[in-house]
C-alpha cells in the first residue's frame, strides 16, 4: 500500500519525527482555512499524487502572498500531473497539502528499504538531497552511502552518527540526525515498510532537522 505524503507525515509525526506544520485540502477554500490556521507569512502547496518529480511538473508551489493562495490552490486541484513515474496518462490532483514554509539551509536524502540479497533492512543516505537518488548515483556515486542495519541492534545512535559523518554534516548535527534517523527507522519497522524515503530532509537556518517530504 502506497501512502500519500500527508498520510506518511501523519505517521511520522506520531513517532516524534519533525515535519512541517500543515493540513490537507480538497478545495481552494479548504486551503485558505488551513493557511490561516498555520499563522505563517509563507506557505507551500503540494499536489498529493503517487509520483516523484511533482515540483518539475507544477505540483509544488511556494506562496509568499496570502491573496495568491486561493487561485494557486484552485489551479492545482484538478490539474493533471505528468512525470516519469506516471507515464503519459498522468495523475489527477484531488487533494493538496498546505504547509508552513521552511527555511532551508541544506538538503539531505535518506531512505530505508528491504535489501533482498542480505534479507536485511538498508539505509541509503546522501548529502545531495532534493535530487532523484538515481541521478546522484549515476553522476556522483561516491556521495551515496549505503549501510545494512543489524536486525538485532537496529539503527542505534552509532550508525546514525556514522552516516552523518560520512555525509560531512556539521558535528553539531550528528546527534540530531541520528535521533531523527532512529525514529524514521522505528516507524518503518513497526509498519512493515518496504520503502520509506525522505527527499529532502533539511537543515534549517536555526540548526534543526526537518523532513520536508515523505514517501512510504
Amino acid at each position: 500500500m502506497n501512502l500519500h505524503e500527508f498520510q506518511a507525515k501523519g505517521l511520522l509525526r506520531s513517532y516524534g519525527v519533525p515535519v512541517p506544520d500543515g493540513g490537507v485540502a480538497s478545495t481552494a477554500s479548504d486551503a485558505l482555512r488551513v493557511a490561516k490556521e498555520l499563522n505563517s507569512d509563507r506557505w507551500v502547496i503540494k499536489a498529493q499524487v503517487h509520483a516523484g518529480g511533482r515540483g518539475k511538473a507544477g505540483g509544488v508551489k511556494v506562496v509568499d502572498v496570502f491573496s495568491d493562495l486561493y487561485d494557486l490552490s484552485a489551479n492545482m486541484l484538478g490539474m493533471k500531473i505528468v512525470t516519469k513515474q506516471t507515464g503519459a496518462e498522468g495523475k489527477i490532483v484531488r487533494r493538496i497539502l498546505v504547509e508552513k514554509a521552511t527555511d532551508i539551509q541544506q538538503e539531505i536524502y535518506i531512505s530505508f528499504l528491504v535489501d533482498r540479497d542480505s534479507e536485511q533492512h538498508m539505509i541509503i543516505a546522501s548529502s545531495e538531497g532534493g535530487v532523484e537518488i538515481e541521478e546522484v548515483a549515476e553522476k556522483t556515486p561516491e556521495k551515496v552511502i549505503k549501510e545494512r542495519i543489524n536486525p538485532v541492534t537496529g539503527m542505534g545512535q552509532f550508525l546514525g552518527r556514522k552516516i552523518a559523518k560520512k555525509m560531512g554534516l556539521d558535528p553539531k548535527l550528528l546527534n540530531k540526525f541520528a535521533d531523527v534517523a532512529n525514529k524514521l527507522y522505528q516507524c518503518f519497522v513497526d509498519h512493515d515498510g518496504m520503502m520509506l524515503e525522505i527527499n529532502p530532509m533539511v537543515v534549517t537556518g536555526s540548526g534543526d532537522i526537518v523532513c520536508l517530504d515523505a514517501k512510504m
